[in-house]
């Protein structure tokens, strides 16, 4: 069972799902258009993920989930080795 992470969102959950589930490198817009969010909103999210260290820019504009993100979605890590984010 994968921890509590207070300042995370479903949509977080999704971006990190996709990537994993994938196994690729991809644009917000991407991940948007596959997990029915705006691509505004995934790329924010994807930023708190890489603030976090569960998402890693390749370059300006995709990412590839880490592995400490990869332990998130397999329940595990504890909550504290995940940085908390400033305004979630």
């Amino acid at each position: 069972m994968r921890p509590r992470i207070e300042w995370m969102t479903q949509a977080d959950e999704r971006v990190l799902e996709f990537l994993y589930e994938k196994d690729i490198v991809a644009s917000p817009s991407v991940i948007a258009a596959n997990i029915d969010y705006t691509s505004e909103y995934i790329s924010r999210r994807c930023q708190k993920l890489a603030d976090a260290e569960l998402l890693q820019p390749v370059d300006p504009t995709n990412y590839r989930i880490t592995e400490l993100g990869e332990r998130y979605l397999e329940g595990d890590i504890d909550p504290s080795e995940v940085e908390p984010v400033d305004g979630g």
